[in-house]
């Protein structure tokens, strides 16, 4: 797949088949963000891979999805959620960089992710608190966010931006996601 199909298909994904991911493809996801680029090469990011059932059903009340939506629209239903997660964190206090090192971590995993055909989430609306318990995620160990990751259920799309210009994603007659993108000549000045 080239690069443009790769960027192009991995978009949010919420709702999933329950096919398992393959436990070599979870550790080349863990292996290849170990390696990601880190500012200053601090490596303050820490993660919990979550892919045993019993502990991924026990974490789907924990989050808030798709806040553009309906609830009954934006949440996974049973039989749609995700088969694994990936809890990215921050150990102790970190630099000023370490978000910038998140959305690094993030987007490695998400893109390595689809290059398999697994579909992925990036959440924040999470109950950090109660998740880091569940799981016994080390104190010094801050959540930032967590990725959802399962082979998709549905589509998502870009689309063009309406013309009454809103940017926020909805679905369409057959519940698949759209996601309007602004063109690049308004995002982006050509010197």
């Amino acid at each position: 797949m080239d690069f443009k199909t790769l960027c192009t298909g991995c978009r949010t994904y919420r709702r999933f088949t329950q096919e398992k991911i393959a436990p070599e493809v979870l550790d080349e996801l863990m292996d290849n963000v170990r390696i990601a680029n880190s500012a200053m090469n601090g490596q303050v990011l820490r993660y919990v891979l979550v892919k045993d059932p019993d502990l991924v059903a026990k974490m789907q009340p924990m989050i808030h999805w798709a806040a553009a939506l309906p609830k009954e629209l934006g949440m996974p239903k049973v039989g749609e959620q995700p088969t694994a997660f990936v809890l990215i964190c921050k150990e102790g206090r970190g630099n000023p960089w370490a978000d910038v090192d998140v959305g690094i971590a993030a987007r490695t995993i998400t893109l390595n992710a689809y290059s398999y055909g697994i579909g992925s989430a990036m959440l924040g609306a999470v109950e950090f608190p109660k998740m880091t318990e569940l799981l016994g995620v080390p104190e010094d160990w801050n959540p930032r966010l967590l990725i959802a990751l399962g082979y998709p259920g549905c589509k998502s799309t870009i689309v063009d931006v309406p013309e009454n210009g809103s940017i926020k994603y909805y679905l369409d007659e057959n519940k698949d996601y759209c996601v309007p993108k602004r063109p690049l000549d308004e995002i982006c000045i050509k010197k």
